[in-house]
């Protein structure tokens, strides 16, 4: 006998199988909040935004709180402060949407300006100085005004804890008192995230303080400014800022530099021949005996 000839099938295309045969949990959604919430880790914020007006499932999903924390601490390289006073979009918002003080006031002082970073405070103390020799020295003196006059530098408190945001700012001097001015200053300008959201600074009822005034009455190499949290002046991150030949720029380079650290913030400039510098500290408290929620450290040439 012949042998029986097997009957050839046609090849034929692969088909998914069909849904009747599939148990309900094995069918793939798109749906899946999980699954988009862990997508909107890998997005910036105006992808998220875009993502968002899709649909309204979206929505729901893109402005869930968690998804603009996870981007706000990621985008700010910080660590999570904990509780806060406004929703995590607002904060991304007011972080990143290109706003800074003077835009709220003194707009005509305004000349230019460039974000440094964040940091947090942990603690409610800040060590602010135009030094940055090591090691640091904390005044003793009764009052804030005379720390800053005697040493260039203070213990400002209480500070309101959480994220804080730093710019450096070119400004006009808003009340030039020296002859020898050429017009403008630099400005360390740090502030608490929430402050722009906060009703106090909205209607302008929250206004910077003096604290005091310095002056260098010699050349000054540098017009140099810092702020730490007291709680970690003696961290490793604070001996990198004041190892400041290793990020301050060749003697011949103008240009302003800065470094951030997780619990402070530092600027430098070179400077070309000079009298000297004043050196001013102000202050922004919520309300009168409120917290501070901001601290400016102005330079001028003498």
């Amino acid at each position: 006998m012949g042998k029986r000839m097997r009957k050839m099938r046609s090849i034929r295309c692969c088909v998914s199988p069909r849904l009747k045969f599939l148990t309900p949990h094995s069918i793939f959604s798109w749906y899946e909040e999980d699954t988009w919430t862990e997508v909107a880790k890998f997005l910036d914020g105006k992808s998220l935004i875009m993502l968002a007006a899709t649909s309204k499932w979206f929505h729901h999903i893109i402005t869930a709180d968690n998804v603009w924390k996870y981007a706000c601490l990621r985008d700010l390289e910080v660590a999570d402060p904990g509780k806060v006073g406004f929703k995590w979009m607002k904060l991304y918002a007011t972080a990143f949407d290109g706003s800074h003080s003077y835009m709220f006031r003194q707009r005509d002082k305004h000349i230019d300006w460039m974000r440094v970073g964040a940091f947090v405070f942990e603690s409610q103390a800040a060590f602010v100085t135009e030094n940055l020799i090591a090691p640091l020295r904390i005044p003793k003196e009764e009052t804030t005004e005379k720390m800053v006059e005697l040493n260039g530098s203070c213990v400002a408190k209480p500070i309101r804890s959480g994220i804080w945001l730093a710019d450096l700012q070119l400004v006009r001097c808003p009340v030039c008192d020296l002859n020898t001015c050429d017009g403008t200053m630099q400005t360390l300008d740090a502030r608490h995230i929430e402050l722009f959201l906060s009703e106090g600074y909205q209607d302008g009822n929250w206004e910077y303080e003096l604290l005091g005034s310095h002056e260098v009455k010699k050349e000054a190499d540098g017009a140099a400014a810092a702020i730490f949290d007291i709680k970690h002046l003696k961290d490793c991150a604070t001996k990198m800022i004041l190892d400041l030949n290793s990020w301050k720029g060749r003697h011949n380079d103008w240009q302003p530099k800065s470094i951030v650290a997780p619990h402070a913030v530092a600027v430098n400039t070179n400077l070309q021949p000079n009298d000297g510098l004043q050196v001013k500290y102000h202050a922004m408290r919520a309300g009168k005996d409120g917290e501070i929620v901001s601290i400016r450290i102005s330079q001028q040439l003498l």
